[in-house]
């Protein structure tokens, strides 16, 4: 009886290992380490152009207790991600189109106490599902800051990391640390720049990354890749406030050439 019963159960999982493994989905996580560098905006923005680029994009707001994804999107979702964990609605009613065509949010919820009383194990299943689904090109996790448990499953499940970082010391050190982290269990970490005045500062300080991993002797097999920088512009600020994009709303706007030039760059890789 036990037999069979790890049997089936042995089947059950073969088979949802399958559904993940030939789903078209691509699961890529947006994380930081330090808070307060724009990794949500980035994170909105980014679908947003790859939507304009023909791609089904879904949104997972990752950042448990102090989502603002849907802030970004200028929602207010009926449900969210914590009512289909509590087994209130389906998974197809958490999935809710934007006014943006091509974009899907997970919406989280802040100030929600799930975070002290259940394993991230759950958020890694419903990920899962999500990507079971083979509904969409691109899943993208925006992860909550710092390198906890819960971000840490974000970036087990993710098929590419993105961290962005400026250049401030206290957020490169959290880069390097979260660098460390992930060499053991990943080939590679993208880095993104923001608020940097051009391109070759991010170079630099991304060799500078990749030299001193090499000094302490991490994995030699894995890669830092650079893809770009982010200038600083007003104009992020006030389509934030506004609950705009300002991949939309500003074309032709520098901040929105370098971002177009990041999403393009990671195509490549």
């Amino acid at each position: 009886m036990f037999n069979s019963i790890s049997s089936q159960a042995t089947e059950l999982i073969n088979l949802t290992k399958q559904k993940f493994n030939k789903s078209k989905t691509k699961v890529i996580a947006i994380t930081s380490g330090k808070g307060g560098v724009g990794k949500s905006t980035i994170t909105a923005n980014m679908a947003y152009i790859y939507s304009k680029y023909g791609k089904n994009i879904a949104v997972f707001d990752a950042d448990i207790g102090l989502a603002n994804m849907q802030i970004l999107f200028d929602m207010k979702p009926k449900y969210t991600l914590y009512d289909y964990i509590e087994k209130k609605v389906s998974l197809n009613d958490i999935l809710i189109k934007t006014k943006y065509d091509n974009i899907t949010l997970i919406p989280s919820k802040s100030g929600h106490n799930f975070i002290h009383n259940n394993s991230s194990l759950i958020y890694k299943q419903v990920i899962q599902e999500i990507v079971g689904l083979n509904k969409y090109d691109l899943l993208l996790i925006d992860t909550g800051a710092g390198l906890n448990e819960y971000v840490q499953e974000f970036l087990d499940i993710a098929d590419e990391i993105i961290a962005v970082t400026t250049t401030d010391p206290s957020a490169l050190t959290d880069v390097y640390a979260l660098l460390k982290m992930v060499s053991n269990t990943k080939q590679r970490l993208i880095l993104a720049f923001n608020q940097t005045a051009n391109y070759k500062i991010g170079q630099t300080i991304t060799n500078s990354l990749i030299d001193l991993a090499s000094k302490n002797r991490l994995n030699s097999n894995f890669m830092v890749e650079y893809v770009g920088n982010i200038v600083s512009d007003v104009n992020i600020q006030t389509t934030n406030r506004l609950r705009k994009l300002f991949a939309k709303e500003f074309v032709g706007s520098e901040a929105t050439i370098c971002l177009n030039k990041i999403v393009n760059s990671l195509e490549c890789l």
